[in-house]
């Protein structure tokens, strides 16, 4: 459930460097669909009345509920924010067990609604994925994917816990080192930290933040990861949901290991196609005349830069693992990736320069490296992921999922399947195999999935409508290729925008033509 673009990307990732450092922690739970160029729209001259709310968070002092007032002001970090944007920084306990203990900070960031007040909702919280991937980077990166709801939302994210600047998780070789060095450095750094860091904990900073807002119930739009922090809030508090979107869905009833071999066999799926189209439509196509004969010069290929890695710019070598997450993320972005994709192919099949590709994949990471560092991102995704998952598998289970994964994708399998071992060592058990999300008795939660999702794939939509419960998860369906498919689907905008703007939500069954209709 995978983050966060100098180029136009669906959803925020890790470059290819960070997630072999990351040991392949998947995008599934991690990284995020195409975005549009920045461009803030202006302020409204009407003065502002503010929201406020009167069902506070159960259970936790007055200090954090009725006694804490969020102080916004002008942001300094990131440079992007600095114009147009407030900042702010919510208290809530490191450990709600324990409400009057330690408190952590909570980085918030706002893009006030531009619209009449009489017509504002309340905000819109916003996650983009990951796990690892900071909200208060990602929103003035990505706001102008959300421009058409400001009219009527305060457009808000956050740094989760473990993210950014809300209790960083530091994994490497010291305090301040930004790197990942293994579950060790993760537990001698952060170890204090790390049983809170899980998606469940930050889903009770969301409910702080909803009555912190103003609003009685969460208006919430999730993406990849982001569903399943939206779907466990839904479960936690179905009295308190408002208008909560999941795009891009994860499946709430597979492990980490299950999920790792469904994802697999997406992206598989996904380069299929890409081969088919290439073949049928690229001149000299680097893959050759289909799928069968591009899996085998993908062999040929991963074989040639195993023994011998290509130069990738920077001082830096591509290799075949290199080669099987780069051709992922152009995949992400739907058929918009492939035109690249097979031009960088062919340059490095043709002439060993395996710049463009690398170049490619990296520029569908974030473009505000210094807000949050990619290697920074590897820490709170491994982090974030192992709080979640209690699979602690001993070495024979190991090895037979490594082999599923590898047996599940000849061109992804062999990358991939160095993710079973993510969680084997982690120093702190994990909460559930799986999430919780039935929210029995909540409004209805919409649910968007692409029929061609190479990360999260669109039986894990199915799954998450069914479960969230009957009337509670409603599914929309795209016919779309790539990671994401809001705003790219005009339909699927135009579904997804009346739903948040009047709580309409779509028929039953609904399904929006695409890429592969």
């Amino acid at each position: 459930m995978k983050d966060a673009h100098p180029i136009e990307s669906r959803r925020p990732g890790l470059s290819v460097g960070a997630r072999i450092i990351a040991g392949v922690v998947l995008a599934a739970i991690g990284a995020v669909g195409a975005w549009l160029q920045h461009d803030a729209p202006g302020r409204s001259a009407e003065p502002r009345t503010e929201f406020t709310a009167n069902n506070p968070p159960a259970g936790l002092p007055t200090a954090l509920t009725t006694g804490q007032h969020l102080h916004w002001s002008r942001c300094t970090s990131p440079p992007t924010a600095r114009t147009g944007y407030d900042c702010a920084a919510m208290k809530a306990p490191l450990d709600y067990r324990k409400p009057d203990g330690r408190t952590i900070a909570v980085a918030l960031i706002r893009r006030k609604a531009t619209g009449p007040n009489a017509r504002r909702i309340g905000s819109l919280l916003l996650n983009f994925g990951g796990p690892g991937v900071s909200g208060v980077s990602g929103l003035p990166e990505y706001l102008s994917q959300y421009k058409p709801l400001l009219d009527r939302y305060d457009l808000v994210s956050f740094d989760p816990r473990g993210v950014g600047a809300t209790i960083p998780v530091r994994c490497g070789k010291t305090a301040a080192d930004t790197g990942y060095d293994g579950s060790e450095a993760c537990a001698k750094h952060s170890g204090a930290l790390l049983p809170y860091v899980g998606t469940s904990h930050t889903a009770r900073d969301l409910d702080l933040m909803r009555y912190l807002l103003g609003d009685k119930r969460l208006h919430y739009f999730g993406v990849s990861y982001g569903t399943a922090l939206g779907a466990v809030y839904a479960h936690q508090y179905p009295s308190h949901v408002g208008r909560i979107v999941l795009e891009a869905s994860v499946d709430p009833t597979e492990d980490l290991n299950e999920d790792q071999v469904s994802q697999v066999k997406a992206v598989q799926a996904a380069f299929d196609r890409f081969a088919a189209h290439c073949a049928a439509r690229i001149r000299h196509c680097p893959t050759g005349d289909g799928p069968e004969e591009a899996e085998q010069r993908m062999a040929r290929l991963a074989d040639r830069l195993e023994k011998k890695p290509a130069p990738a710019g920077g001082g830096r070598k591509l290799d075949a693992d290199d080669l099987a997450y780069a051709v992922s993320d152009h995949l992400d972005l739907g058929t918009d990736g492939w035109p690249p994709l097979a031009k960088a192919l062919t340059a490095l099949i043709d002439h060993n320069d395996g710049r463009p590709l690398s170049k490619g994949a990296d520029d569908i990471g974030s473009a505000d490296r210094a807000a949050t560092p990619h290697d920074s991102n590897v820490a709170a995704r491994t982090a974030i992921t192992c709080a979640d998952s209690s699979l602690r598998p001993g070495f024979e289970r190991l090895d037979r999922d490594e082999a599923r994964v590898r047996a599940a994708s000849p061109v992804f399998g062999a990358a991939w399947s160095t993710g079973v071992y993510l969680c084997y060592d982690w120093p702190f058990d994990g909460e559930r195999a799986t999430p919780q999300v039935n929210a029995d008795g909540a409004a209805p939660v919409l649910v968007v999935g692409g029929t061609g999702d190479p990360i999260t794939p669109y039986s894990g939509a199915r799954h998450m409508a069914r479960a969230l419960g009957d009337g509670v998860g409603v599914l929309l369906t795209a016919e779309e290729e790539g990671h994401g498919t809001y705003p790219q689907n005009r339909c699927v905008t135009e579904k997804v925008d009346q739903y948040l703007r009047t709580g309409r939500t779509p028929a039953p069954g609904t399904v929006c033509r695409g890429s592969m209709s």
